[in-house]
């Protein structure tokens, strides 16, 4: 198994975390397929969209793979006039991660992390490992509290 940057930082918070390899398809890296892979419930299984806000600059969004976000609602938690996604040419080189491989944790820089109330209400997320094929899955709780994420309701 891969040691990726995401692993490493969580071994050195002694966060317990399990690792999920999968093949993935460059044609589609939805989250949507990430669940059939891992064969998981969607509410379980949460993206991590980078933006830019109108007054903070760069962040971070954590939603269900099914659930679309709400801009509005985001800008607001975030306090900024608004929101709009990063470009994904500038993804890489602002985080570390490719698209379908972004993870909360490792990121280049520690940004403000938001994330939907629902994270709260599960036991356990898979998030992205750092790379495209790999996710992990640990403590909803301690995702929280390693990426200081305010909650919200950020859900269309």
């Amino acid at each position: 198994m891969l040691k990726t940057n995401v692993c490493r930082l969580l071994d050195q918070a002694k966060i317990p975390y399990s690792c999920y390899q999968y093949e993935y398809d460059e044609n589609d890296l939805s989250g949507i397929s990430v669940v059939n892979k891992l064969n998981q419930d969607p509410k379980y299984v949460y993206k991590t969209i980078v933006l830019i806000g109108d007054k903070t600059s760069y962040l971070v969004c954590l939603l269900p793979v099914d659930k679309e976000i709400d801009l509005k609602k985001l800008a607001k938690l975030s306090l900024n006039k608004k929101v709009e996604p990063l470009h994904l040419a500038k993804l890489e080189g602002l985080t570390g991660y490719l698209r379908g491989g972004c993870s909360p944790i490792g990121m280049k820089k520690k940004f403000p992390t938001f994330a939907n109330t629902s994270l709260k209400d599960i036991e356990k997320v898979y998030v992205s490992g750092g790379l495209r094929g790999l996710q992990i899955s640990l403590s909803s709780q301690d995702l929280i509290d390693y990426c200081h994420i305010k909650l919200g309701d950020v859900i269309k």
